[in-house]
């Protein structure tokens, strides 16, 4: 678990560290981080984009009652990168990043 601070008040993470498709991921949830709402932080490794992002990093508020976790948190991440990856975008950029693999 690692501390951030934020004002006066020390905010605490867990760390979840996962993979997705090959990409590291760095999860980190805050639960109850402001009244009744959890932070969850998402880096990927090297910044690689990801179906929720462009830049590898989110930062998500959600209502503590939706992370009222029967999983780890990274659980519900990989999820939401598994939801995320269907769209018709993330699979014509996936197969950008292929092709230029290729050269």
């Amino acid at each position: 678990m690692t501390h951030s601070s934020s004002s006066n008040t020390m905010r605490c993470y867990c760390v979840h560290l996962a993979q997705w498709q090959g990409i590291n991921l760095e999860i980190r949830h805050s639960p109850n981080w402001v009244s009744g709402m959890d932070h969850i932080e998402i880096h990927s490794q090297d910044r690689e984009p990801l179906p929720i992002t462009e830049t590898g990093y989110k930062s998500l508020f959600i209502p503590s009652v939706e992370t009222n976790f029967t999983e780890a948190p990274a659980d519900y991440v990989l999820a939401w990168l598994d939801h995320e990856s269907s769209s018709d975008e993330w699979q014509s950029k996936a197969v950008e990043r292929a092709q230029l693999s290729l050269f």
